[in-house]
């Protein structure tokens, strides 16, 4: 009787030279992007100095700021306005285009193809880029930033809620519609209830997400306290940049409790209703 050969593929040695090629190929790629873009890591710790004077210079934070200068409760409210209505409204547009973009709800299998285009290009177009834009045609502002917030969480719902409508269990629709139900009894009584959980959970999370890039907006021209960042920072009040840092952190910290006590709030209710 005759032991079977082992295969070649699964010899250690086989499998450590595989091994030894694949990191040798990821060091060299590595090495060659680090060349072309001429960045050199050690310079990070000969000019790591710079870093500890800057943080000289911050410390300690201006908090003086919070109530010498009035406009920074302004600023940080536009900023969790712009964040709040880009999720709402796109959240909302995003459910339309959502009922449309998925096949067990669209009436038209090329509007179908149409809708998923647009939200393809909404999600590759950056929130920096649309807001670029927004600029020029609205002018520098808040507005313009709660306008680009919500053309991306109109691509990234679009996606989430189309995907989530097309795996619902089709029986409760089947039923309803077998008894005189139409499309929009259908959607309303057996498919949107199935998904409710998923977009109350997808939209406080994107409200998370988007406050982040609220701020983040504010320095390009979006208003709010990013802006205010973006001044203390241009005029070297290191200081008074740090002490922004701290309110913005705080401010994004208290909305995440917040956020996790309605979402909590409204899943235990949900699950006592059923």
């Amino acid at each position: 009787m005759t032991t079977p050969a082992i295969p070649r593929n699964v010899l250690p040695s086989v499998r450590f030279r595989r091994r030894i090629a694949f990191f040798t190929a990821c060091a060299i790629g590595l090495t060659a992007f680090l060349a072309y873009l001429r960045i050199d890591p050690l310079s990070f710790i000969r000019d790591f100095h710079f870093v500890v004077d800057l943080a000289r210079e911050m410390i300690p934070p201006n908090f003086k700021l919070l109530w010498v200068k009035q406009g920074i409760w302004t600023s940080l409210l536009q900023t969790l306005a712009v964040a709040f209505l880009g999720t709402v409204v796109g959240a909302f547009a995003a459910i339309v285009l959502a009922l449309l973009a998925a096949g067990n709800t669209s009436p038209s299998r090329y509007l179908r193809l149409l809708v998923r285009v647009l939200l393809a290009a909404e999600r590759c177009t950056p929130n920096i880029v649309v807001l670029l834009v927004l600029l020029i045609a609205v002018g520098i502002g808040p507005f313009a930033a709660m306008l680009s917030l919500c053309i991306g969480s109109i691509g990234m719902f679009g996606k989430l809620f189309s995907d989530a409508i097309e795996n619902v269990d089709h029986l409760p629709g089947e039923a309803i519609a077998a008894v005189g139900a139409g499309r929009l009894q259908v959607i309303r009584y057996a498919i949107l209830p199935q998904v409710a959980p998923s977009i109350a959970a997808n939209i406080f999370y994107a409200f998370d997400v988007n406050l982040r890039l609220a701020v983040a907006l504010g320095v390009f021209g979006g208003g709010g306290i990013g802006f205010e960042l973006h001044v203390a920072r241009s005029v070297l009040r290191y200081r008074d940049m740090l002490a922004c840092l701290i309110l913005i952190m705080v401010l994004i910290n208290l909305t995440e409790r917040v956020a996790d006590a309605w979402r909590r709030r409204l899943f235990v209710n949900d699950a006592e209703l059923r």
